[in-house]
Order: structure tokens, then C-alpha cells, then sequence
């Protein structure tokens, strides 16, 4: 069984899609089967990752329609690395799926068919804790949690955790925090250096090493429908990615064939 990890933040606008097309992206180049899981009704990782205005079977079609999740599986153009398209459907089932039996479910249940499949699936989550995180939550092994370098963002992610407890005690008590990933971190910030000091204090070893920088090319690259690492490979944004990518493989949360080992990794920005 793949991995599954859900890429949540109820704040909005703290890199979660972003983590979610570059990471995939890097996994799938270091040689994981690799399926993103468009869950945000923005539907931007889709678009993203080439498939803006995807008229096929998406995401709704599935959590709302009993559409088999093998039959919204499209490729990206990019090997090893496929994707469950998103729309703006998804608004209307946070609203549907709260008469369906085993609403909370209903995720899950859809990925253990396909899971088998992939080394990893990466659940782009909306900026809420609604019906569709928590599907995403009790789909998941596990949680990646985007931590924006600002002033705010440790009393966002506190509330995140109490929901994981919950959904932990009642839902999914497997599930685990795979991590937090600083994003948007600018070195020559000093408050991004105290929140980053802050997150370390808390989360230990969880915090990963690799920052996210501030960078313009992963701003740019959704725009022409591809991640960064292959809109500008040797760009800081795409090459954090790539070195977040070999810290989780690192960690030995799944294990990849093929997997290209390699001594150089970028770990944070200080």
C-alpha cells in the first residue's frame, strides 16, 4: 500500500498546493509512482499540473457521484506522476456529502482502491477543517503541515493539531504528523527566523531541515501548467522541493525502487 499523506493548513495562502505539485513532482523524479489528490475546490493543483479546465471525471464525480477513483486518474506529462483533478464541484459536495452514510469516509474508501498502486498520494487539502479535510484525514497515513515563516502561523497550526486528536480518537488513530515544512522562509527576515525557532521548539525533529524559500519561480510556474523543477530546475524553489523530496525518503516513511542517492542536500536557508 502507498503512502498516503494529506497536505494540510486550515490558513489559506501558506503553500499547501505548492507543496503538493513540487513535492510530488520531486518524488516522482526520484522514482516514486506518485498520485496528487485535487480536494481543494480552487482546483489549483490541477491547473497546475497542466489540467485547467480538465472536462473528464474529477474528484466530485467520485466523492459525490460513486465514480470509481481509477476512472479520474490522468497523467501529467510528467513520468511517474499522475493526478486526481479538482473543480469548483467540490464546494457543493462539502455540503452533499453531510447527509451520506460514513461521510467521513468516503475519501478513504476511494483511495484504498487505487493505493495499492503508487508509492505515495499527496492530498492537496482546502484552507478549512471541513467535511472534505476531514475526509482527507481519515484517508491519510499521515500529515505534511505547511508552516508559513510569519507571525500568525504557530496559532493556525495549534488548532490544526487538536482537530488531528480528534480525528485521531474517532475517526483514524493511525494517523500520524509526517512533518512540518517551513514555506515562504526570506533569510534576511528576522521574524521568519524566530517563527522558524518557535516551530523548532515544538515540533523537534517533525520540522524538517529543507526550508521553502520565497521565490519567483515557484510563483511563475503554475501559470504554464508545470511544477517548478521543470519550469526552471536549477531555481532555489525547485531545488528546496528536490531536497524536502530526499529528506522525507531519508526518514524511511516509504521506500522507493530506484531511488537516486546523492550525498548534496539543502537543508534550510539560515
Amino acid at each position: 500500500m502507498g503512502r498516503v499523506l494529506a497536505i494540510a493548513n486550515q490558513k489559506g495562502g501558506v503553500g499547501k498546493t505548492t507543496t503538493a505539485v513540487n513535492l510530488g513532482a520531486a518524488l516522482a523524479q526520484k522514482g516514486a509512482q506518485t498520485l496528487v489528490v485535487d480536494l481543494d475546490p480552487q482546483a489549483n493543483a490541477t491547473s497546475g499540473l497542466g489540467l485547467r479546465g480538465h472536462q473528464g471525471t474529477t474528484l466530485y464525480d467520485v466523492l459525490v457521484g460513486g465514480a470509481e477513483l481509477s476512472s479520474a486518474v490522468v497523467g501529467t506529462g510528467l513520468s511517474r506522476l499522475l493526478v486526481v483533478p479538482g473543480s469548483r464541484d467540490l464546494v457543493a459536495a462539502e455540503i452533499e456529502l453531510l447527509s451520506a452514510d460514513g461521510r467521513e469516509r468516503v475519501l478513504r474508501r476511494a483511495i484504498e482502491a487505487v493505493s495499492p498502486h503508487f508509492d505515495v498520494v499527496l492530498i492537496d487539502c482546502p484552507p478549512s477543517l471541513g467535511i472534505l479535510t476531514i475526509n482527507a484525514l481519515t484517508a491519510a497515513d499521515g500529515i505534511l503541515i505547511p508552516l508559513q515563516a510569519e507571525y500568525y502561523a504557530l496559532e493556525g497550526v495549534a488548532e490544526l493539531l487538536q482537530a488531528v486528536e480528534r480525528i485521531q480518537a474517532a475517526l483514524n488513530p493511525g494517523l500520524e504528523i509526517d512533518g512540518v515544512v517551513m514555506t515562504m522562509f526570506d533569510v534576511r527576515n528576522n521574524l521568519a527566523h524566530a517563527v522558524a525557532d518557535e516551530a523548532r521548539k515544538h515540533f523537534g525533529d517533525r520540522l524538517f531541515l529543507t526550508f521553502i524559500p520565497r521565490n519567483v519561480r515557484l510563483s511563475e510556474s503554475p501559470s504554464h501548467g508545470v511544477p517548478a523543477i521543470t519550469y526552471d530546475p536549477q531555481s532555489k524553489g525547485a531545488q528546496s522541493y528536490v531536497a524536502l523530496a530526499e529528506e522525507i525518503v531519508s526518514r524511511g516513511t516509504f521506500s522507493l525502487s530506484g531511488t537516486t542517492k546523492t550525498d548534496e542536500r539543502v537543508e534550510g536557508l539560515r
